[in-house]
């Protein structure tokens, strides 16, 4: 290596690589697997298709993102599964990061951006895993099913390119734009992505969201499967 991984490498108190939940999931997950490679891949369909894309999940507090927290609750939204691959990378011994960036035309439906008042998606998460020698983009946010219904080809990754949302969604239409990319991270930003909703989003806005799932007590705020796609 060209630089100290050390800090893509090792747990962090929200990227819990070192969590029992996260290691047995692991060993469950690559089977007899010692290639990077094809562990990569393996890890990296699991969250993608195992943990369902829930975007009304809670995202305020640091255990809304830590890992064990999210193989456990079966689903959320881009973040945290992000940190879920992160940890998974890391405990099989793959250098693991989180990206952040901005975007347009998500995955959406016409309650989604009711909901969020834009249609830009702010602090998207991806995941930079390290093999041979470089640094490769995976994106597992949207779960197969989730992408049939709403007309997207599922996002495939090989371990060797990067893996970003497509530009176009099975009718040519136009489905993402990246608008800016962040930054990546060691650990999950989480003071960092909620300041940055307030400010996109608005404050009284998001302070809503906070309070509709502290009443709630942590389920989602709405069932994302079931509303409509959104048609241009």
């Amino acid at each position: 290596m060209d630089q100290d991984h050390t800090p893509y490498l090792i747990a962090t108190p929200i990227i819990d690589s070192d969590h029992k939940s996260i290691r047995d999931f692991a060993i469950k997950t690559i089977g007899q697997s010692k290639d990077p490679i094809e562990i990569a891949i393996k890890l990296y369909y699991a969250v993608r298709d195992m943990i369902l894309y829930d975007p009304y999940s809670p995202f305020y507090s640091p255990e809304h993102y830590r890992a064990s927290y999210v193989l456990n609750r079966g689903k959320s939204f881009c973040v945290p599964k992000a940190s879920l691959l992160c940890a998974l990378g890391r405990t099989c011994g793959i250098a693991s990061r989180v990206g952040l960036a901005d975007v347009r035309n998500h995955l959406t439906t016409q309650q989604l951006v009711d909901f969020m008042g834009t249609d830009l998606f702010v602090c998207h998460g991806f995941v930079e895993l390290y093999l041979e020698g470089k640094w490769v983009k995976a994106t597992p946010a949207f779960n197969r099913e989730l992408c049939i219904k709403h007309h997207v080809p599922p996002l495939e990754f090989n371990g060797r390119e990067d893996s970003l949302f497509q530009p176009y969604n099975l009718q040519k239409q136009k489905f993402m734009e990246y608008v800016a990319f962040r930054g990546v991270y060691a650990d999950i930003p989480v003071d960092e992505i909620v300041d940055a909703w307030k400010k996109a989003y608005g404050e009284d806005r998001v302070n809503t969201w906070i309070k509709g799932l502290e009443k709630a007590e942590g389920p989602s705020l709405s069932k994302f499967e079931r509303e409509e796609v959104l048609e241009d």
